[in-house]
């Protein structure tokens, strides 16, 4: 077969090859690392798959590529640092024109069917993966990051129109950050110990409280290392649109759901809270003459 491929094609060909290899060492190097029994069979399983689609496309090629090193590195330390469900899916979605593309060179190559079918039962297999616990915990996660990016997002904005100082903004917003999160983490750990289940309470009261925090001082920076008032506000909400996008992105890929709809949504309800809030700010000032 590989006499009748073309230049073109055979280049094609061993590029794929080369993921395929690149994604076996992958699997093969969070097998050895996963903790749950179940992680590590299906990755020891999906590694294999992935060296017999390797094993098609060098009957093809007759070609000999080494992995790349740099995408191991990477997916391997993304499903470190966020969890293994996340890096996966990752990897995965960078895969979604694989079908089309297996199906229009399996009219040239038949065996590629067998790698075409086996893609199809990786997604499925990856979907039984258990994560452990940052999608386990991923609701309380999800409230302290709103929570705190509705609430002090519009708090920044009133502070600074009514206290017109970057060091009191940041000393204001810091305490009143603090002080709702350590609430946050209260009501959480009362609301999930009430519910009963699986999931600790200490535990989700602890992702709900870190990950406020980090929202606040995220929040709060511009106004610790800039003078300016109006441009501390600006980076701050363009701040907290960042965080918005990263979160929801993992979020979205993590558990498949749409990451348009809901980060938009998200970012329209704590840009418009923030704007009310200026507008409260500003009125307040007013009405009180204070002047600082």
């Amino acid at each position: 077969m590989s006499e009748t491929l073309s230049e073109g094609l055979k280049k094609t060909f061993i590029a794929s090859q080369r993921q395929e290899l690149t994604e076996h060492v992958i699997y093969d190097k969070l097998a050895r690392s996963a903790k749950s029994e179940k992680n590590k069979k299906v990755l020891k399983q999906l590694s294999e798959d992935e060296f017999r689609h390797y094993d098609i496309w060098r009957g093809l090629t007759k070609a000999e590529p080494k992995q790349n090193s740099f995408e191991v590195w990477k997916y391997v330390l993304i499903s470190k640092l966020f969890g293994l469900t996340f890096g996966l899916k990752l990897m995965e979605r960078a895969e979604q024109g694989a079908k089309t593309f297996y199906e229009e060179v399996s009219k040239q190559a038949p065996e590629t069917l067998e790698i075409l079918k086996n893609e199809t039962v990786h997604e499925m297999q990856l979907l039984e993966l258990i994560d452990g616990e940052r999608l386990k915990y991923v609701s309380s996660m999800v409230l302290g990051l709103n929570d705190a990016l509705v609430e002090l997002t519009g708090a920044l904005a009133g502070f600074t129109f009514a206290l017109q100082n970057t060091r009191l903004v940041a000393m204001t917003g810091l305490i009143t950050g603090i002080a709702a999160s350590l609430s946050m983490g209260a009501s959480e750990y009362l609301s999930t110990k009430a519910e009963g289940g699986e999931k600790s309470p200490t535990k989700a009261s602890m992702y709900t409280t870190v990950t406020y925090i980090l929202a606040v001082l995220a929040l709060i920076v511009p106004f610790v290392l800039l003078e300016n008032i109006y441009l501390s506000l600006v980076l701050s909400v363009l701040g907290a649109i960042l965080v918005l996008f990263v979160f929801t992105f993992y979020i979205s890929v993590a558990k498949n759901l749409p990451f348009r709809r809901r980060f938009l949504e998200t970012a329209s309800i704590s840009l418009g809270v923030a704007g009310l809030t200026f507008v409260l700010g500003l009125l307040v000032r007013i009405l009180f003459g204070v002047q600082i």
